[in-house]
């Protein structure tokens, strides 16, 4: 490009007023027809002409290149149906032409896949297509192009997006959508729920189902199971947000599926599961201890019970045996009567556990309030027996009564009375209870811990056996009845521990441990089946009392499965790390124990709506005089170089910017004024006026 530029010796107003007053004198000679007045201004022409230095300017230019963004949406609702194939034709096609153009710079960049713009819940593309227009003035930008089935959470509204000066508004956005128009849906989602409640109370869970070709109203089955249990089948209104009642039965997670039918045609079933998760925690566990006579055990068993906040102990101490005679007055044998009735027939179901210490079989506790507590037991109930001596005696045990039934081993009438120091079994090794007590495995595998001073020796037993004594006979036994736990002592001089006798060992934890299995802590379940969320993947953990490694069946979230076998990596635990990127619920099993675990946000933006819609981005390409295309019509619009003010597109094709831009890449400069010829003028047109003035 050529111009004419000026370089002034002097600022421009001097050289102006200057040119004034020399042209006001000029015509003041010619209105008095002075001579020489005309000739006068071709040296005041040059003069002004030498001082405001006027040069030819030629620059150099080079075209510039206009940027156009391609966004390809790689999110997991762009696999549904043919979106897939829609949008790799339709790149195919947009590449091709545009490799034509050589005035344009392709950017495509890919985005909406987890972790690909550090977000993993929802779709966003705007954030990523701002990041890939960072550098290109407004001026540059020739447009933007999305391929996605409009499914994008970071889509500002139209009225928010005029107040903003993001680069990606200066141009044309064109939105290519990969779905079809006539999609259909039916999802759940949870609208709100409880972090945690208190176990045995109803939590209330907010749902919604909606079925965009159903009317709102319209009875939707849906299926609720908790922990992967028993299903409850319940019906739903379309539409409405619903509440659901849900028993929080243990402490720990309590996990709810929640899953609507499957209907015929719908795009996707990813949506139809959801996932709500509940903390139980215990108000407080009513424990109630009843010591059969006074020793110095019942002191740890106190102190144990008493230390926990959160138990409430009644503790009852049989001091003297209701047929006793001893001629002691009725009224000095107790402050208040022993509440029988009221504790094993009306208060039975409220207790959490229930230990009996050296107990004895002596009339006070009726035979059918036994068979009431036995009953107690196989509906959930917990019970432990702390024994001594009298649990060998026939006369006194309470193996011969109703409590039979739920007790895990029979006394064989002998006892103990010498040093018994307790090892893990090999079930021991393994269970949950035991497996990691301080001292259990000291020199030569020998535990660190001291001896227990008297062991009652019982016949064939059912449970598992995790502490043995003399002669590798049992010395605590764990058994499940029915739908309770029963927890078998056959010492009563654990108390030792405590005392630091020959070395001490962990009574405290121990007695702990027992306590928090019998009320059920999942944490503490020897057959469990344990899934957790790390990173990109799940740590999958699997505790059994078998040695024997197991096959895990995991169920990814679309569906597809795979099977795992987790590692010994401890006695009794198997472990094992699966990579799962893929957002969403996945289900485990091992044949007998199942879970379900979810990866990402539990109820995940992404795959709630997974309909195709223009609804999100259509009103932004409006904005920007941006074009909407369904795929199903066309493979890609064609695309045309459109000027400023044209429209941006049409019927089958989409317009990009042409805005000829360029940078100077060298600049000539030649004076038009140069000094010899000015001298000339100014020295010629003096000489002209002093010789007509002569005349």
């Amino acid at each position: 490009m050529t111009s004419i530029a000026f370089s002034p010796l002097v600022p421009i107003p001097l050289i102006v007023a200057l040119g004034v007053i020399a042209f006001a004198l000029i015509v003041y000679g010619l209105i008095h027809r002075a001579k020489g007045a005309l000739l006068r201004a071709l040296p005041v022409a040059a003069l002004v002409i030498a001082i405001a230095d006027p040069q030819l300017v030629r620059e150099n230019r080079t075209p510039l290149k206009d940027v156009v963004a391609v966004v390809i949406d790689d999110s997991d609702s762009q696999k549904l149906g043919e979106r897939t194939q829609r949008t790799t034709k339709a790149l195919e096609k947009l590449t091709a032409e545009l490799g034509t153009l050589d005035d344009i710079e392709v950017r495509t960049v890919r985005a909406g896949g987890a972790g690909s713009t550090g977000k993993q819940d929802g779709t966003h593309l705007f954030e990523a297509l701002s990041s890939a227009l960072s550098d290109v003035p407004a001026a540059r930008l020739a447009g933007s192009i999305l391929i996605t089935d409009g499914q994008v959470h970071d889509a500002l509204p139209a009225d928010r997006a005029a107040q903003t000066h993001a680069s990606y508004l200066k141009a044309p956005l064109h939105l290519l959508i990969t779905g079809a128009r006539k999609e259909y849906d039916r999802r759940v989602r949870v609208e709100n729920a409880p972090d945690f409640d208190l176990v045995g109370h109803t939590a209330r869970v907010r749902l919604r189902v909606e079925d965009t070709a159903a009317p709102d109203g319209t009875m939707i089955p849906v299926i609720i199971k908790r922990n992967n249990g028993a299903p409850l089948q319940v019906a739903l209104p379309a539409g409405t947000t619903t509440e659901v009642p849900v028993l929080i039965e243990n402490t720990g997670a309590n996990v709810f599926e929640v899953e609507a039918e499957a209907a015929p045609g719908e795009i996707s079933t990813l949506n139809n599961r959801t996932l709500v998760s509940i903390n139980g925690i215990r108000d407080r566990m009513r424990v109630l201890l009843i010591s059969g006579q006074p020793h110095v055990g019942e002191r740890a068993w106190r102190n144990l019970l008493k230390s926990d906040p959160n138990i409430d102990l009644i503790h009852f101490t049989i001091l003297r045996p209701p047929d006793a005679d001893d001629a002691t007055p009725t009224d000095e044998l107790a402050l208040i009567p022993f509440p029988i009735r009221e504790l094993f027939e009306d208060q039975l179901k409220d207790f959490d556990l229930i230990i009996f210490d050296r107990y004895t079989q002596q009339g006070l506790i009726k035979p059918p309030y036994m068979a009431a507590i036995a009953a107690y037991v196989r509906r959930g109930g917990a019970v432990m027996l702390a024994v001594g001596a009298e649990y060998g005696d026939n006369h006194t045990t309470l193996f011969g009564g109703p409590l039979q039934g739920v007790l895990p081993a029979e006394p064989n009438g002998t006892v103990f009375n010498g040093g018994v120091r307790p090892h893990l079994s090999e079930a021991g090794r393994r269970h949950p209870v035991t497996a990691s007590l301080e001292g259990a495995s000291g020199v030569d595998a020998e535990p660190s811990w001291g001896r227990w001073l008297r062991q009652v020796g019982v016949t064939a037993s059912t449970g598992e056996k995790v502490l043995t004594g003399r002669g590798d006979e049992p010395l605590l036994i764990l058994n499940r009845v029915g739908e309770g736990r029963v927890a078998l002592l056959l010492s009563d001089t654990v108390w030792l521990w405590g005392k630091g006798f020959d070395g001490g060992g962990p009574q405290t934890e121990l007695l702990r441990r027992v306590s928090h299995w019998l009320m059920k802590e999942p944490e503490l379940d020897e057959e469990a089946l344990t899934a957790e969320a790390r990173g990109a993947g799940l740590q999958i953990t699997r505790r059994s009392l078998s040695a024997d490694e197991r096959v895990v069946n995991v169920t990814y979230p679309d569906g597809a499965g795979l099977s795992v076998t987790p590692k010994s990596t401890a006695p009794g635990v198997f472990t094992t790390f699966l990579n799962a990127t893929q957002p969403g619920l996945y289900t485990l099993t091992d044949g007998d124990k199942s879970t379900i675990v979810a990866v990402g946000t539990p109820n995940p933006l992404e795959s709630y709506d997974m309909l195709a819609t223009d609804k999100k981005v259509g009103p932004l390409a409006q904005l920007t005089d941006g074009g909407v295309f369904w795929l199903e019509d066309t493979v890609a619009p064609s695309i045309r170089r459109v000027a400023q003010d044209r429209v941006a597109h049409g019927a089958g094709w989409l317009g990009l910017r042409a805005n000829k831009q360029n940078t100077v890449t060298g600049v000539t400069q030649t004076p038009l004024s140069p000094i010899a010829l000015i001298l000339l003028a100014i020295m010629g047109g003096a000489m002209l006026a002093w010789w007509r003035e002569g005349r």
